[in-house]
């Protein structure tokens, strides 16, 4: 199931923030920090869920030869129907649904009105011109499209690992490193990015593998080669993560948070190569990128201290200044896009919108509306992944003052008398 969709942060949001660590003598053992995005209890659910949800995934599908019929299935329905297409508009409802980012619609129009306006256009023109136009079936348009997206994601996921890597080293107090910037993207650039496809690509769960990956293997493609990438694969995993956690516990101010993302980010990529059944490492991947997404869009629009200056800013307001309203508002909108969108987004197998709307989410996918509907679901995943990058460049001083929610750490609360 593609996920799509860094709510996401992208390669960019390791800014440098000011250096607040301290300095240490030589001979003094390093300080640790745990500073969360939030608290320890919302990053564990929002952000570090794979430490717990990879042993309740794995517990879940203990004794069932087809994860599809093990308990895992009900677990990603629910967690899916609320934050699948909730976490794809997420950055569209920073850019257009809040004050803070209003000013960015007038200084960064390329950005934000004037490339998805685009995008939309060109989806919905690849997929309903006629074939006299465009000489190519329409099966062929989606395949190629697929293509795309999928190395557009791929891509999108590492730079949201990058992105919160980075985050948790600003609340560390070492954002300014640039040392720790080249090992953060590396690491997300490779184990977040270039294993999870070659994972993919050894259990053929990649979207119309047989028609573009196999081919380009060609007669490299054998036994050996696949056993050898996998054995490989889990070993060089397990050594980059030895690594970066080795330089990460020599660091002045080592971050248990950071230390807690690579290790959730090296279970998902060791169940993606090590699970028999793909839709385990579907589940993980997902609804850690989904869930990700959504908590950092929640604390962007209610971090905010821009007033509300337009009729529609102020209507949304009591939204926006609580985290929590925007994650429920969110939420409503994916359920009510799932029969839409998951038109384009799986196959059959895999749909969950029957369950919540009948022969309603039956019929679209069988209608004469599919082109429009598969149009509409490129147009939203591409747009996502630009205003995602657009949303969280904090290398800009503007996205930065707008998204001050994220990089402001929360002041603790006094002790009560």
């Amino acid at each position: 199931m593609r996920a799509y969709a860094a709510g996401d942060c992208n390669s960019n949001m390791g800014v440098h923030m000011p250096d607040a660590s301290p300095t240490f003598r030589t001979e003094a053992p390093p300080a640790v920090s745990t500073r969360c995005i939030k608290n320890p209890a919302w990053d564990l659910v929002w952000i570090l869920n794979p430490l717990w949800l990879v042993p309740l995934v794995l517990l879940l599908a203990q004794g069932h030869e087809d994860a599809r019929s093990s308990p895992v299935d009900g677990l990603f329905f629910i967690l899916a129907v609320p934050l699948w297409f909730g976490h794809r508009v997420s950055s569209a409802w920073l850019a257009y649904a809040t004050p803070g980012y209003r000013p960015l619609l007038a200084q960064q129009r390329l950005r934000f009105v004037v490339a998805p306006l685009l995008i939309a256009v060109a989806c919905f023109a690849v997929m309903l011109a006629r074939e006299n136009v465009l000489p190519m079936p329409l099966e062929e348009r989606v395949l190629w499209l697929v293509v795309l997206d999928f190395l557009l994601v791929s891509h999108h996921y590492a730079a949201q690992h990058f992105g919160l890597l980075s985050l948790y080293r600003g609340r560390a107090g070492r954002a300014a490193s640039p040392s720790a910037r080249r090992l953060d993207r590396w690491f997300a650039l490779i184990v977040g990015g270039g294993f999870v496809v070659v994972a993919q690509a050894l259990t053929g769960s990649i979207a119309f593998q047989e028609r573009w990956v196999d081919p380009w293997l060609g007669e490299f493609a054998s036994d050996l080669l696949a056993r050898t990438l996998h054995d490989g694969g889990i070993a060089l995993v397990v050594i980059l993560t030895g690594l970066v956690l080795g330089v990460e516990l020599r660091s002045g101010r080592p971050s248990l948070p950071r230390i807690g993302y690579v290790l959730s980010l090296t279970a998902m990529v060791l169940v993606a190569f090590i699970a028999r059944d793909p839709f385990l490492f579907i589940v993980l991947w997902s609804v850690q990128h989904w869930s990700a997404a959504m908590g950092l869009t929640s604390l962007a629009a209610s971090g905010s201290d821009q007033p509300a200056t337009t009729r529609g800013q102020r209507l949304l307001a009591p939204i926006n200044r609580h985290g929590w309203a925007v994650l429920l508002v969110l939420a409503i909108v994916s359920v009510l896009l799932l029969p839409l969108l998951e038109v384009e987004a799986v196959s059959d197998d895999y749909v969950y919108a029957d369950r919540i709307f009948g022969q309603a989410a039956w019929w679209l996918r069988s209608s004469p509306f599919v082109p429009v509907l598969l149009a509409l679901g490129f147009a939203t995943g591409f747009i996502h992944y630009l205003l995602d990058r657009a949303a969280f460049r904090f290398s800009s001083p503007d996205v930065r003052q707008a998204a001050r929610g994220l990089l402001v750490a929360p002041t603790p609360r006094a002790p009560s008398a």
